[in-house]
């Protein structure tokens, strides 16, 4: 079989399944592009080049059994990869971990620094020294964010130290081990007195009648990385109430929260909360300083 046909087989197999996307691929044809060029060991832009190729019989058997452990476990591709990708940036996963997605990694990129002094206030790069990433799962915001902002000293906090342990394979991995460092925290808690020019964070934010609702995918990560409570902003309200005592002086604090953007303003309706635009709209991603947080 050509590779044209093994992606059309897969493709089938995995609508006529109801499989459910949304960790790294968004549809079933994405998906199942991502399955096959990992079979093939072919990188993921590679696809049209390769589709008149023939692979050998062990690598279409071995990618068949790859579709089907992805229909029969239910677990997102991410994990029986042990890859997820933000942009060009590959990082290590597995069921210790959230799958890595967050708008806020569209912003961590040189390309987007035109944009970015408007949300994050400094007029350069170099001009940012440090950076908290909260609740950083795998580490990929705070890799992101050390790579963004080359002068700056970087720190994930997480809850679970099994994250942190993934997150230390990653941060190794992008050999920035002297840079970023993890703190066992929940949430602020063990942060002591540190200060940051920028806090990003993208928490739970799943709210208790949309956790009963999620497909066999989400239920296959961790549930302490996706719920917060009856609404959705359990930990969104600490973080807003904690947050300006680790801002130094015009810092920013930028936070991902879904959906939940109309419970937020209702619930803190005089905070003066800004929206950037991300790939899905505006709404997903809060940004307040210091000095406004305290309003």
């Amino acid at each position: 079989m050509t590779v044209s046909e093994l992606l059309d087989e897969a493709v089938a197999r995995l609508e006529k399944a109801d499989v459910s996307f949304g960790h790294g691929t968004t549809n079933v044809l994405d998906e199942a592009v991502w399955l096959l060029l990992h079979s093939l060991r072919l990188p993921l832009d590679s696809l049209n080049e390769h589709l008149p190729d023939t692979p050998t019989v062990a690598k279409v058997k071995s990618f068949r059994a790859l579709v089907e452990r992805r229909i029969a476990t239910r677990k997102p591709a991410a994990y029986l990869l042990k890859e997820a990708w933000l942009g060009e940036h590959r990082f290590y996963v597995d069921e210790r971990v959230i799958v890595p997605r967050s708008f806020i990694a569209e912003w961590m990129q040189p390309r987007r620094w035109d944009e970015l002094p408007t949300f994050f206030g400094h007029p350069n790069r170099e001009s940012v020294g440090s950076v908290l990433d909260l609740c950083t799962g795998s580490g990929c915001l705070a890799i992101l964010a050390a790579l963004m902002f080359p002068g700056a000293k970087v720190d994930g906090a997480d809850l679970s130290q099994d994250a942190l342990d993934v997150a230390k394979r990653n941060i190794l991995d992008y050999g920035l081990a002297r840079r970023i460092g993890l703190v066992r925290s929940d949430l602020f808690a063990a942060l002591g007195e540190r200060t940051y020019d920028l806090i990003l964070s993208n928490p739970p934010y799943v709210k208790a009648s949309s956790m009963k609702k999620l497909p066999a995918e989400y239920r296959a990560e961790p549930t302490l990385a996706l719920a917060s409570g009856r609404d959705g902003l359990d930990h969104t309200r600490t973080i807003l109430r904690e947050a300006a005592a680790h801002l130094n002086p015009g810092g920013m604090l930028v936070v991902e929260i879904g959906h939940n953007r109309k419970a937020l303003e209702r619930a803190f309706p005089r905070l003066p909360f800004k929206w950037p635009e991300t790939s899905s709209g505006a709404g997903y991603v809060f940004t307040l300083r210091r000095e406004e947080l305290a309003l």
